[in-house]
Formats: C-alpha cells, structure tokens, sequence
C-alpha cells in the first residue's frame, strides 16, 4: 500500500510515457490549466514530478484565485478576469457557512442551485477571459506545447487544448453527469454501478436499480447549468458545432484519481488509467522501537 502513496508516482506512468515517446525522450513541455480549490492541491504535486523528471511546466491561471500562487517548480501566465479578489473569494467561500446549517431540502436545493449558477458564471468569464486574450492565445501557441495536462471539471482546458490542437491528459476524480463514460463511450451499465451520489452499492436491490437509473437524470439540470455553456464557447472558437461530449472525447489520456478499493469496479476503457492515492501524504517509516516491537509481535 506505501507504494502506491509514495511522490515518484507510478500514477504519472501514462503521462510521462506520452511524453516520452518522442525519438530522443527528451523533457516535454506542458501546458497546465488547473481547476481552482482542492483540485490545484492534487494536481500540484503531479506538477512538481513532472518537474522533477525534466519536463518543463507552465500554469495557466486568472490573476484572481485562491490556491494557484507562482512556484518555483513551474511558470506561471496570468490573465484578467472581469472580478476582484473580494468578489473572488465571496463567491467561492461565502455561502460555506451551508453546510452546518438544518434547513428544508427545497429551500437547501435552491440555496444551493443559485450558489451554483454563480459560480459557474465566474468560471466560464474566467474562461472566456483565457480564450479572448490574444497575446496569451499568440504566446501559448507559439511555445509548441507537447501536452495539456486539465481537470475536465474545469472544461475550458479542454476546450484550449483543442482550440491549440495540443493532446490532452485529463486529472480527475469524477465528471457529473456520467460525462465521463459518455466521452470515452465506456460502458457504464446502471445494474451494477453505482451512480454519483446515490449511496448504492454495486449489490443492489431492484428498486435501487431503478432509483440508480432515475438519480442522474436530476443531475442532468445542473451539468445544463454548470457545463453546457462551454460547448458553445467552444463552437464560436472553432467555428464549428460541437457538444462538450466531443471536446472531453478528445483526451488522449484519462487519469482518474481513484482505484478499486476506494471505489466500486466498473468497466473501464485502454486510455483510463486510474492513479488512486497520488493526494496522500508519504508514509514515514516506522521507528526503530516500532519496528522492533513489529518483530517481537
């Protein structure tokens, strides 16, 4: 179990194997777009190995965030958003108080649902401020990039790795909505997964079958709100019409971070490679008094 947790991540063995199979094997060069929060904490440290490896890293970040803040293990390129860092923060962390209050599902659904059209708002102005920058777009163009390593969740990295035509590497946990499944047309059977947020086991009753067939259809409002409009951004960029389905199909990796023990099996497809324990911090070896007391048992 170590080590799978240990930072010279056999998790990045797909990544850094695309990037190697260039002739020569040289250091790539990688295009970054995190997603704000938690996510940039997990992709981080993936970052930083691929430094570490010789591969050079440059971050794509809104001069406005929380967690994206310039290091020396990576470059970072910043562009305006039409927000302040007050309003920034505000949006992401000012209705965090929620989630230790008692309210009315209804009243609690809707709370959430405006919370939500808010800060999906933020992000796609975030993403039509990256994707509107020419002299960031010339730039960015111009440095012959190998890779573009997004978290779809964020799809505005997928949408600048196509609008670049750069192979995309994807770091995940999970896509709502199935989009996943739906993108890489991976088999994704409601008799015995689970679905997002349906507490179901993969051992499921019949009327838990139905209700793991009738959840995601609810879900199916919030990716419309959260996620569709990037499809059309997308559309504009490439003057051409595509669904998000099309733009998240055109990963060339998908690194899940997720495994078997933590999450139920399910069908998989070759490019889905699952990297399970890469946010974990490194276990410290035992003492010399614990191992010797390890002998003794």
């Amino acid at each position: 179990m170590a080590v799978g947790l240990q930072v010279p991540l056999l998790a990045l063995a797909g990544l850094l194997l695309f990037l190697s199979v260039g002739p020569q094997a040289e250091g790539g060069k990688v295009l970054v777009v995190p997603m704000e929060g938690s996510h940039w904490l997990s992709m981080r440290e993936a970052v930083r190995e691929l430094h570490a490896r010789g591969h050079q890293a440059v971050v794509v970040s809104p001069e406005v965030n929380l967690h994206i803040k310039e290091e020396d293990f990576f470059t970072m390129k910043t562009y305006e958003i039409p927000c302040t860092q007050d309003e920034f923060n505000h949006i992401l962390l000012g209705q965090s108080h929620m989630i230790f209050e008692k309210a009315h599902f209804l009243k609690t659904f809707w709370r959430s649902m405006t919370i939500l059209k808010n800060v999906s708002l933020l992000f796609q102005k975030s993403c039509e401020g990256l994707m509107y920058d020419k002299d960031l777009i010339r730039h960015l163009n111009a440095s012959s990039f190998d890779v573009v390593l997004t978290d779809p969740v964020y799809p505005c990295g997928a949408v600048l790795a196509e609008y670049l035509k750069i192979p995309a590497v994807f770091f995940l946990r999970a896509l709502p909505c199935d989009l996943d499944s739906e993108s890489t047309q991976c088999p994704n059977p409601s008799s015995y997964v689970p679905r997002l947020l349906t507490t179901n086991s993969d051992h499921m009753t019949f009327l838990q079958r139905v209700k793991n067939m009738l959840y995601p259809l609810a879900l199916k409002y919030i990716c419309h709100v959260s996620l569709t409009p990037y499809a059309s951004l997308a559309s504009k960029l490439l003057q051409r019409g595509v669904s998000l389905v099309d733009i998240l199909g055109s990963a060339s990796v998908w690194l899940f971070r997720g495994d078997f023990v933590l999450d139920y099996p399910r069908p998989i497809m070759p490019n889905m490679v699952f990297i399970g324990g890469i946010n974990c911090a490194n276990r410290k070896p035992l003492s010399q008094l614990y191992r010797s007391r390890e002998i003794e048992l």
